[in-house]
């Protein structure tokens, strides 16, 4: 089952706790966000009960249906910020239970030619974020999160190989687990 945010993380990143300043960024890397510039506190909680509530909502309800789920988040990142290469292709990102992030960043190491991170760009914490924390670990599940660079799933392409690149290892690291 995939559950998709379908906002701008500008509008209201769903991965971020909603009190976090970034959770509504007036500036996104140099780029200033006109519309968030001033959002005041009504502004924002209009935001979490319109897109950020029914969003985990849904997550909420499914892992309750079915508590044998296995929590995938899957972002992407810039291959630039704030005028740094990233050299990594894709990440994995963990908090308290990193097996499956590391069955998983093993196999894509293995597939030769790729960069893999482990929380880099970004790493998760239970002070800036929400999926993971609270519904993963919050539920003891296993998890990861994947990041991949946006450059290489800009097109078609690179969505289709990415999917089944993915498609092929998931399971691979699953049975890693067991």
């Amino acid at each position: 089952t995939a559950i998709l945010q379908a906002y701008s993380r500008l509008v209201i990143d769903c991965n971020r706790q909603p009190h976090w300043a970034s959770a509504c960024p007036e500036i996104s890397e140099a780029t200033p966000i006109p519309g968030n510039i001033g959002l005041d506190e009504a502004g924002r909680a209009a935001r979490r009960v319109a897109i950020f509530d029914p969003y985990h909502g849904a997550i909420g309800r499914m892992i309750a249906a079915r508590p044998r789920t296995v929590y995938v988040a899957m972002h992407s990142f810039t291959p630039v910020y704030l005028d740094q290469a990233r050299p990594m292709q894709v990440a994995v990102l963990y908090n308290r239970n990193p097996r499956l992030s590391k069955a998983l960043a093993s196999l894509l190491r293995d597939e030769g030619g790729l960069v893999v991170g482990e929380n880099a760009p970004y790493r998760v914490s239970d002070e800036s974020d929400y999926g993971v924390p609270v519904h993963a670990e919050g539920n003891g599940l296993d998890y990861l999160e994947i990041e991949i660079r946006q450059d290489l799933i800009a097109d078609e392409a690179g969505q289709v190989e990415w999917a089944a690149r993915l498609a092929r290892l998931l399971p691979l690291a699953l049975e890693a687990l067991a």
